[in-house]
């Protein structure tokens, strides 16, 4: 166990009436990080989710969350962990205000702080007007910021987030964002599960990707860097057959392909190697009308991820 890993599943193992829901996870997160946890349906990350909350026991395995051994100090796990659901499951007679200092006081809240904060979270996650009215009154994404709130009030040290922005409009996923990373910059662990790989790309630290079992984790830089590693496209106003071969017979090209009036170069150090290239081929005359990185959309990562987690079952 890293001395930074505020949660640490080893071996973790659900199972279902026969059927394996998560098999054999491995799995360190850090203090201080996000992590996003991607998985197509079914993958077993809301499973995962449970169990490291305390919600659910392992079939075989365990795990340590904030120091507690799972099994042995769940209560303790739950002081620790705040849970966002995919379904909110509010009082919705009771009043968003109410709502929470309902549950501060179950989370055991001193009732001086109680007050305070309400509003504090009401005011971050920009439900503060809407205090007095009844929860049921609210949209659906209110009622998803509102759980956030909710999740955040004892203040834990780890907070797992389902589909924090699946019912929010541009402008709530964009102060949810933000909230996230005003906790993270509060030092707070953050386990995100979305379908949003934008979101993800955006917010998380780290990815893992788990299809019942861990399949890869990394940061999605490195994630795109060791699936297709890195190549630029130079786009030139003519094309001739000797530039592909000049570019091919320079030592730092992994490779070299044609693609209408682009060149794909593939080569391991973009930024020091560019400008030999540039100095090559304007010797031999060509017109360079432009240089890009290829870039791979995180969704390309996650989709080739998970084809080859099934090729290696």
């Amino acid at each position: 166990m890293g001395d930074n890993a505020v949660i640490v599943a080893e071996k973790l193992t659900r199972r279902f009436d026969g059927r394996t829901a998560v098999e054999a996870l491995d799995l360190e997160v850090r203090r201080g990080e996000v992590l996003g946890l991607l998985g197509p349906n079914g993958a077993g990350k809301t499973t995962t989710v449970r169990m490291l909350t305390a919600l659910i026991a392992p079939s075989s395995g365990t795990a340590t969350v904030c120091g507690f051994r799972l099994g042995e100090a769940d209560d303790e796990i739950r002081r620790h962990v705040g849970i966002l659901t995919e379904i909110p499951g509010l009082y919705e007679r009771l009043s968003v205000q109410f709502n929470l200092e309902l549950y501060a006081r179950l989370y055991g809240i001193p009732e001086r702080e109680v007050g305070a904060r309400v509003e504090r979270y009401l005011r971050l996650l920009g439900l503060w007007e809407r205090r007095r009215d009844p929860a049921g009154t609210l949209s659906k994404g209110m009622k998803q910021k509102l759980a956030i709130a909710r999740a955040m009030l004892h203040e834990p040290e780890v907070l797992f987030l389902d589909e924090p922005t699946a019912s929010l409009d541009p402008e709530g996923a964009q102060l949810v964002h933000a909230f996230i990373e005003q906790l993270r910059g509060e030092g707070r662990t953050i386990v995100l599960c979305t379908h949003n790989l934008a979101e993800a790309d955006r917010l998380c630290d780290r990815i893992a990707v788990l299809k019942q079992r861990l399949i890869r984790v990394d940061a999605p830089e490195r994630l795109r860097q060791a699936l297709y590693g890195r190549a630029i496209r130079v786009q030139l106003r003519q094309v001739r057959p000797e530039y592909l071969e000049a570019v091919r017979a320079l030592p730092f090209v992994r490779d070299v392909q044609l693609q209408g009036q682009e060149l794909q170069v593939r080569l391991d150090d973009p930024e020091g190697m560019n400008p030999a290239l540039v100095r090559r081929l304007v010797e031999l005359g060509a017109e360079i009308q432009f240089i890009r990185e290829e870039e791979h959309s995180l969704e390309e990562v996650y989709l080739d991820l998970v084809r080859q987690g099934e090729a290696e079952r």
